[in-house]
């Protein structure tokens, strides 16, 4: 689909007729390029139709549709008259949520619930995703999910990634897609799925960009204000962004402990922390693509980013004896401080070796990362009866680099099938220092036994072949993955060390059946893993609060996971989904006393033995009335967990559901007004039990100036009911605990638009992106 300026039109309805009454076969919309394909079953005769606004209706010719496939030639829309005259300008705008055959997209930029806030709050807002009180991300009740950022993944997990994701700005984000079932092109990582984050890129040609600024207030202040710039001329494409974020938070955490010896009540602890916390981010992308030919398109990328938080607060616990009586209170000043430089760097080769959009076609990527961090952390303890203070101050530094190579390969044979395959490679170095100090009575002395150095090495090695087959009615692909991984851990102060080896294969399958225009059933299969997180195996501890500590387990194994899913999809809008998992040697978080003996609590990743997961999956987008739509996602899921820790032996399940349901009405003259609602009831994860949370958010919007303004206000977690209550329980030891953080926060923002108007026909894209649009599959 062409406009008149020979520039693509995105987003036009495309619908396949039949001739003899017209009626419809199947719709789709035409993306970026303007490029579209619609499936039906052979024979005829057809008719196609395309429409969007600002242009006179296309019909085509009257066509029979071949067993192999037609390609039809380029359509170019004639500019409606009307539209002409009366000078009018129609702003397109994607929806919130798309439902894909194998995934869930949120387009983030076209919704005024983004302003202000962060990549954490979006995903936490999406259809099936919550996290934990120990900021664990999970999908559908599951966790165990690999994140990726244009492409590349995210060597992070737990705490350390939502710490990144809470420093990048939604505003710098273009969509997410949600991925339950990944084929085999995509690495095994990633039991849950995958969570894909895609960010803004410009695609408008000639020297254009855009501006930002967005304040938010809670009970602390939120500066959110960047740019992006882009100047494509002939076969150059140069761009860049820079985004900084000046924002305050709290963390709010109450827990009442009790201890156990032989089935009777020993001790306890009642305690309150709050910790005041200030973070500023800069955020900043340059790259340049350059097309060598039609078919040749070379690509670099520089991303950056260069963060610091301070965390300021206190903490109070008074230790109570059996009877729950007070024995004494402890009263603690903690700071907390980061700084988190990371660099990476991209180079992509993409070479189509035929003009044709069927043509075979090699891409080629190249990664470099660097993520450092620098942590200073102290604890200043004073007893109550007046003893002498004592303070724990530490000091550590780590330092991971991470270089990844692939190449990829698809070949469309006849008869609408499609054969690819690549090859990986992954090498990563993890380099962390901690230096422990006690100070008494003045006195400062190393503690030696928690000053220590770890070393962490990885390589993976990784290939995949995959054939696909499109029919009038079925299409159905099969892939096989195999990945050898080598590591190596190292820590210097005992000489402990451990070396694993491991060759494993990953098959994947899926089959989906078209028995008529309103009905189709698609069956997923596929065997996934979760190697422990870097920041997993790091077994150096990091205080929380006076009595408290979370550490890594480098005793940690690979969770690996069988997952099937079946889906009904009517009237290409409304889903039903059942999907089962079962988990060997999952990885969770539990929190529990350091020893049998202790008062110290730790909170670390450990594995159990099994989980049982199953869900059934409702995704319902209604439209009441002109111009109002509603996207309902509801998922209840059951799991269970088996296994022995501490004790205690472990066989607990529980029914859960999470909702979601996303209101946006068109309110006229470029104003439209969003609500999002979530809810996700109790549930159970292992050793944990958590009560039931959720929350509101709405959003107006303002477009301005023919839509090169865009203003936007909004209020999330209007009635502050998004915290996490839990229960942690074993033999020896049961805790309730409470998290809040400042979630309720109201912001204002604007961006701005500037330069050419007129789109590319071409959009960048390096391996991963350039694989997510191959038929029937992701990356």
């Amino acid at each position: 689909m062409l406009n008149a300026d020979g520039a693509p039109v995105e987003f036009a309805t495309v619908t396949l007729h039949h001739v003899k009454d017209s009626s419809v076969v199947k719709s789709e919309f035409s993306n970026e390029k303007g490029a579209f394909e619609l499936q039906a079953p052979s024979g005829g005769p057809y008719l196609v139709s395309a429409a969007q606004v600002g242009f006179v209706r296309y019909w085509s010719a009257p066509f029979d549709l071949p067993a192999a496939g037609l390609a039809l030639p380029s359509v170019t829309l004639r500019t409606s008259a009307a539209t002409v005259l009366k000078e009018v300008t129609v702003l397109g705008q994607k929806p919130l949520f798309e439902r894909q055959a194998d995934r869930t997209v949120v387009n983030v930029e076209s919704s005024p619930l983004a302003a202000g806030n962060t990549a954490l709050d979006v995903l936490s807002r999406s259809p099936g995703v919550t996290v934990d009180g120990s900021d664990n991300l999970a999908l559908r009740g599951k966790q165990g999910l690999l994140v990726i950022i244009d492409g590349k993944r995210q060597p992070m997990t737990g705490t350390e990634l939502a710490d990144y994701l809470r420093t990048l700005p939604a505003e710098q984000l273009k969509s997410i897609e949600l991925i339950t079932n990944p084929p085999a092109s995509y690495d095994a990582q990633g039991t849950a799925g995958i969570i894909a984050i895609n960010l803004k890129q410009d695609q408008r040609r000639g020297a254009n960009g855009s501006v930002n600024l967005g304040y938010g207030r809670g009970k602390f202040g939120r500066l959110t204000a960047g740019t992006t710039l882009n100047y494509r001329r002939d076969k150059l494409n140069a761009f860049g962004s820079y985004t900084y974020a000046d924002r305050g938070n709290y963390l709010r955490l109450n827990n009442n402990r009790a201890f156990y010896e032989q089935g009777r009540r020993a001790g306890g602890s009642t305690q309150e922390d709050y910790t005041a916390i200030s973070s500023w981010t800069q955020n900043w992308k340059a790259g340049v693509d350059y097309n060598f030919t039609d078919r040749t398109t070379l690509g670099a990328e520089l991303t950056g980013q260069a963060a610091l938080s301070k965390g300021k607060g206190t903490n109070a616990v008074t230790l109570l004896d059996a009877d729950g009586g007070a024995i004494r209170t402890l009263v603690s000043d903690a700071y907390r401080n980061a700084k988190t430089p990371n660099l990476t760097a991209n180079l992509n080769l993409r070479h189509a070796f035929a003009d044709s959009s069927n043509s075979r076609a090699l891409t080629a990527d190249a990664n470099y990362a660097s993520y450092r961090l620098s942590r200073q952390q102290g604890l200043a303890s004073l007893l109550d009866t007046g003893s002498a203070p004592r303070q724990l101050l530490s000091d550590q530094t780590g330092h991971l680099t991470l270089f990844t190579g692939q190449v990829d390969y698809a070949h469309p044979l006849l008869h609408r099938r499609l054969l690819s395959g690549g090859v990986k490679t992954s090498h990563v170095e993890s380099d962390n220092d901690a230096l422990f100090l006690q100070t008494a009575d003045g006195v400062t002395v190393v503690d030696t036994d928690q000053t220590n150095r770890f070393r962490y090495n990885e390589t993976i090695q990784a290939a995949y072949v995959s054939f696909q087959q499109t029919g009038t009615r079925a299409t159905w692909q099969a892939g096989l993955r195999g990945e050898h991984t080598t590591a190596r851990g190292v820590q210097d102060v005992g000489n402990q060390r451990f070396d694993r080896k491991y060759f494993q294969l990953f098959p994947s399958a899926s089959l989906k059946y078209a028995f008529s225009t309103k009905h189709e059933l698609t069956l997923a299969l596929s065997r996934r893993l979760d190697r422990p997180g870097y920041d997993q195996l790091n077994p150096f501890r990091v205080y929380l609060n006076a009595t408290t500590y979370r550490s890594g387990n480098s005793a940690l194994l690979p969770q690996t996971s069988y997952n099937a899913e079946l889906t009904h999809t009517y009237l290409q809008k409304y889903t039903v989904g059942l999907s089962y998992s079962n988990m060997h040697h999952p990885i969770i978080i539990v929190v529990q006393p350091a020893t049998a003996t202790s008062r110290l609590i730790l909170a670390r990743p450990v594995n159990l033995t099994t989980q049982h997961y199953a869900a059934l999956t409702l995704t319902a987008p209604i439209e009441p009335c002109k111009g109002w739509s509603i996207y309902n996602n509801v998922v209840f899921y059951y799991s269970r967990f088996t296994g022995e820790l501490a004790g205690t032996a472990l066989d607990r399940a529980k029914p859960s559901v999470n909702l979601s349901s996303t209101h946006t009405v068109a309110l006229g003259e470029g104003w439209s007004f969003d609500l999002s609602a979530t809810y996700q009831s109790p549930e159970v994860y292992g050793f944990i039990t958590s009560r039931a949370n959720g929350d509101v958010t709405a959003g107006l919007q303002k477009s301005l100036w023919k839509g090169l303004g865009t203003l936007k206000l909004n209020v999330t977690d209007i009635f502050y009911t998004n915290r996490n209550i839990a229960t942690s329980t074993y033999d020896n030891y049961v805790e309730n605990f409470t998290q809040r953080r400042d979630s309720r926060v109201g912001t204002v923002s604007f961006s701005y638009r500037f330069g050419g108007s007129q789109t590319s026909s071409r959009s960048r894209t390096d391996t991963a992106e350039e694989e997510k649009r191959r038929v029937g599959s992701g990356q």
